[in-house]
């Protein structure tokens, strides 16, 4: 118990000595550029000047403070705005009526050394009255500041312990956006989140799908660079390659510069802050590397700096996104005239100046401007200052409970953490119009003019705008950009391009070559059967079923639907040996019935000749059905036709050959064969015959009928309409049972071969017959390997075939000897080897 209050009132104690701790400044003060007094105090940090010149550290003497020399134009103007606004403000009676703002405007010089030093000496007086307690807490009310974001960042973190709030018009890298790490920080600029997309629609939007990446090797380009690089892999954009250095680095700069004239992109994105940009150009154009198509950002792309006859050849066609331009009223009237008059501290003939024991040499590079405003109406980071100055200013007026007529509350102490929440609540608009809010993360609203070099009619530099992005917008009006107006990379009217591989036309897809980024590849065509309708596929699609790719592979066509036709050369051939067949059964039929009364004719049963005839007529008309498209009805009738016909005409035939045999047999003393197999007997074996394949026809289409189908399998591109036998076994019993008669037939003509020759025609059937199971024996190989068309070819080819044989070798004998031997055509002719043969025996 007792350790414990022992260690209170040492606590106690150390903390009385530091509230009564005397404050004093160690070492040389470091006092503002410009300042003005007031009932409250805005701090301003700016790079007013650009080179920095350091002292010895020689550690022999004090060490100097540091120098700045080389003004920045841009910030100094930013430094006027800010006095500006502060003057307009301490006019207004309705903003913070009778509360006079103050100012204190510091030089970082656009180094880190100085950053650190000014943020210091803003946080501080320059001067302790004898006796001045510290207390730990800032005579400062807020910062407006710092110009590029690395700056920010140290002066934040400096800053952040005392809460004191930092609103800075350009810092715009996303890592401040982390309000757990910086609370205390806002922005009148929106983060490079929003300009980091943008870069990357653009990209998009204009097909460049291979390009460079240079970034400034610190927060600003290593933040915004990353989320480039991440939001263009997402769109499918690849980065050839991604380099990055810092202003004091010659060395990376040197490898910066070799790796762009190695490159292939044609297309660079320089996220790059302003000092880094004016070194990479320099070196571009002393080793003349020209060509590429820069995309610029906003830290650059407006800096008529940059402009140098030499420099153009680099960045003339350049495209970037730039801050929305808005000019401030009265801005240019106040920096030709009352600036110089009143703020300006070496104008001054009375003096607080001499409070500071200021040297006005440090003013004299400023002084050779006084009568120059020629850039004020193209500053576009003016009007960010500008409402910077007026959101803190709003902010105090909430806090001061400030009211029009009566004023505000003077008394009332004013902690910088108040101001902070203060500055999340402010909504307000400017004269300018726009409105100023702050969202979660601190920032605004991101709006971007596109920005395009050119060069006008009068050989001038100009920044012309060629669209905007303004993420108050809807999506899909929210990026406008003009390519009509585009001048592109060395003045060229046309839009370069810079892919890693040419787009894959429809009908091939992209093929990723190993080892390379996914946008370098080759095209491959799709494979058989597959299309890709789109450039670029990636995979190439199957078509339906019924589909087949067209030549060029873009698009699936119905395939081709292959049957006999009768238009085609093969199905004119056939149909005109069909009609020929049927022509020449027509003559021999003629001929037959008119010389019905001669012996040659009576000797071979007329009656079965004739019905022959008609037979062969069936089978040479039944190979017409199998041309032509199939139908479920031609189908059924085309293999019926056939197997009845064909039984019908080997019917007659066995008719024949048995008629042939019991003739001869009847000749034979004491036979009497001939009553059994009659003319009655033949028309009844005829019938019976055809009945029983009739019967089978019956039954094969009453249990599984043939029936169109289409048939994909011979042919990948085509489609083969043909007949499907429903039951092969009802076809091959069809043409089994032609198979048997004929057979049964050819045995008995050969068994009759040996009768005269004068009487029978024997010999005459064997032939045929043999031809005709010859015909159809070659047939069963041939229709089962030919494919589509080709079998229904082959089918009616053995029909006509064997029609032909049978036609031939059964009636040409007998026609010759009709029209050519008439005198052989005489029953003693005829009967002369029969009764010749008869006594031999």
């Amino acid at each position: 118990m007792f350790i414990f209050i022992y260690t209170l009132l040492i606590f106690h104690q150390l903390h009385t000595k530091a509230v009564n701790t005397l404050c004093k400044i160690m070492g040389d003060p470091q006092y503002p550029l410009f300042s003005k007094d007031g009932d409250l105090t805005i701090g301003g940090l700016f790079p007013v000047h650009s080179k920095e010149t350091l002292p010895s550290f020689e550690f022999t003497q004090k060490p100097q403070l540091l120098s700045c020399s080389s003004v920045y134009l841009r910030d100094f103007r930013l430094a006027q705005i800010m006095m500006f606004a502060i003057e307009e403000i301490n006019r207004s009676e309705s903003l913070l009526p009778n509360v006079s703002i103050g100012y204190r405007i510091y030089d970082s010089c656009g180094s880190r050394l100085s950053t650190m030093s000014a943020t210091m000496g803003l946080m501080n007086s320059q001067e302790f009255g004898v006796g001045y307690r510290c207390n730990g807490q800032s005579t400062l009310h807020a910062i407006i500041g710092e110009s590029e974001s690395t700056a920010t960042v140290i002066l934040s973190r400096t800053t952040g312990p005392f809460k004191i709030p930092v609103i800075s018009h350009s810092a715009s890298c996303e890592c401040l956006s982390n309000r757990k790490d910086y609370p205390s920080v806002f922005r009148t600029m929106a983060s490079d989140y929003h300009q980091s997309r943008a870069l990357a629609s653009i990209v998009k939007d204009l097909g460049w799908s291979w390009v460079g990446a240079v970034n400034s090797d610190n927060e600003y380009g290593n933040y915004g660079m990353t989320i480039f690089l991440k939001i263009a892999q997402e769109m499918g954009i690849c980065v050839e390659y991604s380099v990055k250095f810092y202003r004091t680095e010659p060395e990376k700069l040197k490898k910066v510069v070799d790796t762009i004239k190695k490159s292939t992109a044609k297309v660079i994105i320089a996220f790059i802050s302003l000092p880094e940009m004016g070194l990479l150009t320099d070196q571009l154009s002393i080793q003349n590397i020209t060509g590429f198509q820069m995309i610029g950002v906003k830290s650059w792309i407006t800096v008529k700096s940059l402009i140098t006859p030499n420099s153009y050849r680099v960045l003339g066609g350049s495209l970037g996104f730039a801050v929305k331009k808005n000019n401030v009223e009265g801005f240019a009237d106040y920096v030709l005239k009352e600036f110089w008059n009143t703020a300006f501290p070496c104008s001054k003939t009375e003096g607080n100046v001499s409070q500071y024991a200021l040297s006005c040499s440090r003013y004299e590079e400023l002084l050779l401007l006084k009568n120059y405003i020629e850039d004020v109406p193209e500053q576009r980071y003016a009007s960010y200052v500008y409402k910077a100055v007026y959101a803190v200013a709003h902010s105090l007026h909430i806090l001061l409970k400030c009211k029009e007529k009566e004023g505000c509350e003077k008394g009332l102490t004013i902690q910088p953490q108040q101001i902070v929440e203060a500055l999340k609540q402010v909504n307000f608009s400017i004269k300018m119009g726009d409105s100023v809010w702050f969202d979660s993360t601190g920032g605004t609203v991101a709006q971007y003019d596109i920005i395009n070099w050119q060069r006008d009619s009068d050989g001038s530099i100009k920044f012309k705008s060629v669209g905007y992005y303004d993420d108050s917008l809807p999506p899909h009006q929210r990026f406008v950009f003009n390519t009509q107006n585009v001048i592109w990379a060395g003045g060229q009217l046309e839009k370069p391009r810079s892919v890693c591989s040419e787009s894959c036309p429809p009908g091939t897809r992209k093929a990723a070559q190993k080892g390379r980024p996914v946008c370098c590849y080759d095209c491959i065509p799709c494979a058989e059967g597959e299309i890709s309708t789109e450039t670029d596929s990636n995979n190439c699609k199957q078509c339906p079923r019924e589909y087949w790719p067209n030549a060029e592979k873009n698009k699936c066509v119905l395939k081709a639907i292959e049957y006999l036709l009768f238009t085609e050369v093969m199905g004119i051939v056939l149909v005109f040996s069909s009609l020929f067949g049927v022509g020449l059964t027509a003559l021999v039929a003629i001929l037959f019935y008119r010389k019905k009364s001669t012996p040659i004719i009576k000797a071979n049963n007329s009656e079965l000749s004739f019905l022959l005839l008609f037979s062969l007529t069936l089978c040479f008309l039944c190979s017409l059905t199998f041309i032509g498209r199939p139908t479920e009805w031609s189908c059924m009738l085309r293999h019926t036709a056939f197997g009845i016909t064909f039984v019908l005409c080997i019917s007659c035939v066995l008719g024949k050959t048995i008629v042939v045999l019991m003739a001869f047999k009847s000749t034979l003393p004491g036979s009497n064969v001939m009553k059994w197999f009659g003319p009655k007997q033949q028309r009844l074996s005829v019938l019976f015959f055809t009945l029983v394949q009739v019967l089978i026809c019956v039954l094969w289409l009453t249990i599984s009928p043939p029936f169109p189908q289409k048939n994909m399998k011979y042919y990948k591109e085509k489609i083969i309409l043909e007949c499907s036998l429903g039951s092969n076994i009802g076809f091959w019993a069809v043409l089994g049972y032609i198979g048997l008669l004929a057979f049964f037939c050819f045995i008995l003509a050969f068994l009759a071969r040996t009768l005269p020759d004068n009487f029978n025609e024997a010999k005459f059937i064997t032939f045929s017959m043999l031809i005709f199971c010859a015909v159809w024996i070659t047939f069963i190989p041939a229709y089962v390997s030919s494919p589509g068309k080709f079998t229904v070819a082959v089918q009616i080819f053995a029909i006509l075939a064997s029609s032909f044989g049978l036609l031939f070798c059964l009636f040409l004998p007998k026609c010759y000897i009709i029209l050519f031997k008439p005198e052989e055509n005489t029953k003693h002719n005829l009967m002369g080897k029969t009764m010749y043969y008869t006594a031999k025996k």
